[in-house]
């Protein structure tokens, strides 16, 4: 069977490494679906979750919040502005952070407070909805 080597790694530490199957996840322009000996491919990923099928059948799921996806043939790299496991996603405190961002977008004062509001926000809303998506298997 052939596995592709997977790492997910954050500005803060590793999140995942291992082999496995399949790997789903947000790409600029849409999700991604990567098999072994994939095309090489480096591109944006945008807010979301990355799906791992481990080579055992199990599934790995990170959320993160935008990043660089990096895939080789046999090996698929994620670095991720901000990545946190699946397990420990808060749901509350992100409806929290969404609703502060939401705020501070009402409140801006400038184009570029907007923006970065506006992006706190993008990101928080596709926290919870990984979320929900993860709780649901």
């Amino acid at each position: 069977m052939a596995t592709l080597h997977v790492d997910v790694v954050s500005a803060e530490e590793s999140i995942f490494s291992g082999e496995a199957k399949f790997v789903a996840l947000p790409g600029e322009n849409g999700e991604l679906g990567i098999l072994p000996r994939h095309t090489p491919l480096i591109t944006r990923i945008k807010p979301g979750a990355v799906r791992i099928e481990r080579t055992d059948g199990t599934e790995e799921f990170v959320f993160v919040a935008g990043g660089i996806l990096e895939v080789q043939p046999g090996t698929v790299t994620v670095l991720a502005d901000t990545a946190i496991r699946g397990k420990d996603l808060d749901e509350a405190k992100a409806a929290e952070a969404k609703r502060l961002a939401e705020e501070a977008m009402k409140n801006a004062k400038s184009d570029i407070d907007f923006a970065a509001a506006q992006s706190e926000f993008v990101a928080m809303a596709a926290q919870i909805a990984a979320l929900r998506k993860f709780r649901k298997k």
